[in-house]
């Protein structure tokens, strides 16, 4: 059964929407999802800066930067000789008031297990008791459950050193730091939950949350749940990361002024800063840093709140990186679940559903509209729709960015081509087919009715446009037929062009001739001046062709043109097999005959009164004389179209005043009065041919005859 054109367009673009919706979704498309949180994070970032106050952040990082690297005591030592210092400053902030401390870094060894030679002993027994203060600041902070050391799950896993595990109690305050990476490498979402022989571990962010919270999580196979939040994930076992863009998000202290601080004993400094807080102590350099979706929202790190016993450092704003320090992430993790705003995403069939909808939007477009508008609109779509995916990322739910505007894009293209190659072969065809018989306006007119020409027309008022060669026969007589040929082609060619680029239609051409109407088959209320510019133009451009044109032979070639205006019967004519699109009635034969009476005046250009009254005064108008041409007993007022009104020269104008002033009185009957004016004008070949009328008629009286009876075409 055969299906409608529009049934089967309409299949197309459904099956183009849900396919290029459907490839966008699929996981081979999985980096694309990822790379919509990281524009939402930027965007947002730009539009709206930070939601949150730093100050205000439940989280907080203690760095050992390069700062700390290079102050004393610390500088040229390495990090496992600092354990005794890390534990003065965990002392200082947990008597700061801070809710609970994880390590973000793990210290596999003790420079007390050391087994290197050091005199007649080891370095280890040598430095014996070197830990201690540290690890009674471990065990005194995890009493309290204060304290919470990194391991990192593995093969084989990275645990602290086994003094350190002891003094916090083993497992009891030791989570995982493992983080997760999406399939390009970047951090997008943070584990909740880990594995480790068959239990299951809360991640060292969710154990910190609920320390802060005093709230245990409740940890359950479709999800974790800790107090009255609910905890979104896409991946099972994980967070969506929230990150805010900047450098300013998480306060920042450097450990080294940290010390000094505990060595002052400046204990406001600590309450004033840590109290209430979740401290994450970690390294923040060149190392263990990650790509995570802020990669396009970063700034400048550096310690940047208040010191407290060291000078206060300048933070270079002109240096970023795409990448954080990973103690960030899990500050950023610790955040989201202490302010309940991690990213919600969307599930994959709701993904699917709005790329299919914007898909199909972009189908539609591209069936109904050309291609470049079709495109414009697209964009405008895909802006409002990314304005409002920021708007909605502010409050932490995430739209997906690259799949429905990637399967738009897609989905466009797929549909032009498909225009192209089906729905408008048979518009081509047609157009094709017809440009040489049918006006183009009316092939697009019955393309858009759905229906092939038919004989009839109607009346309208149009602009009848006549021209012709001068002299044609004597220049076919100095030419060969195939010179001929080219001349005549290029003369057509050219003023075709001219009257199309005024809105005419050419109907036809007769030998030399060329016949245009203006006003029909477009709609035009300008059509009289259309053909008075037109004409003036033809003028301009065949000038040009006796200068440049190779095909003319140096031959110089004058035309004659007539214009009228008139109700005109316009349609397709002829029979029911051929037909031509075409103008028929009377003001087609004037214009004619307007044509054929400049060869009487020597001029290029005569219109009628009709004309001249519609094309108003735009133009210089003379008016010649009151002709009576053949097939035609009343008298018509003709007028010469001497030029634009604006280009008019003071001597052109002097000229077709005398030339007035000679005609009214050659019809008042002052026959020496108008040879003198006419005089006035004797390089002008209508005022020399009054001239010589007027004084004829003062010579036989019976001459005289305000109407000229022209019995030549």
């Amino acid at each position: 059964m055969a299906i409608g054109r529009w049934t089967r367009d309409a299949l197309a673009i459904i099956a183009i929407a849900l396919s290029c919706a459907g490839l966008f979704v699929s996981p081979a498309f999985e980096r694309g999802r990822g790379l919509s949180l990281d524009a939402l994070t930027w965007l947002r970032f730009e539009m709206f800066g930070n939601r949150h106050d730093a100050a205000t952040s439940p989280a907080v990082v203690i760095a050992i930067d390069e700062e700390s690297y290079q102050a004393p005591p610390f500088k040229g030592a390495p990090l496992l000789t600092w354990t005794g210092e890390i534990g003065r400053v965990l002392t200082s902030v947990l008597d700061g008031g801070a809710k609970a401390v994880g390590f973000d870094m793990v210290f596999q060894t003790s420079i007390e297990q050391s087994e290197i030679p050091l005199g007649d002993s080891t370095l280890g027994e040598k430095t014996r008791g070197f830990d201690r203060d540290f690890l009674r600041a471990l065990a005194a902070a995890a009493a309290g459950g204060k304290v919470v050391l990194g391991e990192i799950f593995g093969e084989p896993p990275i645990l602290p050193a086994p003094g350190q595990r002891i003094a916090v109690r083993q497992q009891q305050n030791l989570r995982p730091l493992n983080t997760y990476t999406d399939s390009d490498d970047v951090v997008r979402r943070h584990p909740l939950t880990l594995s480790a022989e068959g239990k299951t571990i809360p991640s060292m962010a969710l154990e910190l949350a609920a320390r802060a919270m005093d709230k245990s999580p409740v940890i359950a196979a479709d999800g974790v749940t800790l107090g009255d939040y609910r905890v979104p994930g896409s991946v099972p076992g994980t967070m969506t990361l929230n990150f805010a863009g900047g450098a300013q998000d998480i306060p920042t202290y450097s450990f080294a002024d940290l010390r000094a601080c505990a060595l002052k004993g400046d204990r406001d400094y600590f309450r004033r800063e840590f109290a209430g807080k979740v401290v994450l102590i970690g390294t923040v350099g060149i190392e263990d840093r990650r790509l995570t979706s802020k990669r396009f929202a970063t700034r400048a790190e550096g310690a940047r709140r208040p010191r407290c016993a060291l000078e206060q450092r300048r933070v270079t704003e002109s240096f970023a990186r795409s990448t954080i320090a990973g103690v960030y992430i899990h500050a950023t993790a610790v955040n989201n679940l202490v302010r309940q705003d991690a990213a919600t995403e969307m599930s994959r069939p709701a993904i699917f559903a709005i790329a299919a909808g914007i898909a199909l939007a972009a189908a539609l477009l591209a069936r109904l509209l050309r291609p470049t508008f079709a495109a414009a609109i697209l964009a405008a779509l895909a802006v409002l729709y990314t304005a409002v995916a920021t708007a909605l990322f502010d409050h932490a739910h995430a739209l997906p960015l690259a799949e429905p505007l990637a399967a738009g894009v897609l989905a466009l293209a797929a549909t032009t081509g498909y225009r192209f190659m089906v729905t408008d072969k048979d518009r081509r065809l047609l157009q094709k087919s017809f440009a040489y018989y049918l006006a183009p306006r009316e092939i697009d007119r019955m393309l858009a009715s759905r229906r092939l020409p038919q004989l009839g027309g109607e009346t309208r008022d149009v602009t009848v446009f006549f021209s012709d060669i001068e002299g044609f026969s004597r220049i076919a007589e100095q030419m060969s037929p195939e010179q001929l040929m080219a001349l005549t082609n290029e003369y057509l060619s050219a003023m075709t062009d001219v009257i199309e680029s005024h809105d005419g239609y050419v109907d036809k051409y007769i030998g030399d001739s060329v016949v245009a109407v203006f006003g029909a088959p477009l709609d035009d209320p300008d059509h009289a001046k259309s053909a008075a510019h037109a004409a003036l133009d033809c003028k301009a451009r065949l000038a040009e062709l006796n200068l440049s044109s190779t095909a003319f032979q140096g031959i110089k070639v004058a035309q004659r043109i007539g214009i009228n205006s008139g109700a005109a019967l316009v349609g397709n004519f002829g029979s029911q097999r051929r037909f031509n699109y075409s103008v028929m009635s009377d003001a087609v034969n004037v214009a004619s005959r307007l044509e054929g009476a400049n060869k009487f005046y020597g001029t290029t250009i005569i219109a009628s009164a009709s004309t001249v009254a519609l094309a108003g005064s735009a133009f210089a108008w003379r008016e010649l004389d009151t002709i009576r041409v053949k097939g035609r007993e009343q008298s018509l007022a003709i007028f010469e179209l001497h030029g634009r009104a604006a280009e008019l020269t003071a001597e052109e104008q002097a000229l077709l005043t005398d030339y007035a002033s000679g005609l009214a009185h050659w019809r008042a009957g002052a026959l020496q009065a108008a040879a003198d004016r006419f005089a006035q004008g004797a390089h002008d070949a209508p005022s020399a041919m009054f001239a010589a009328r007027a004084t004829a008629a003062m010579h036989d009286p019976a001459a005289w005859d305000p109407v000229r009876s022209l019995q030549e075409k």
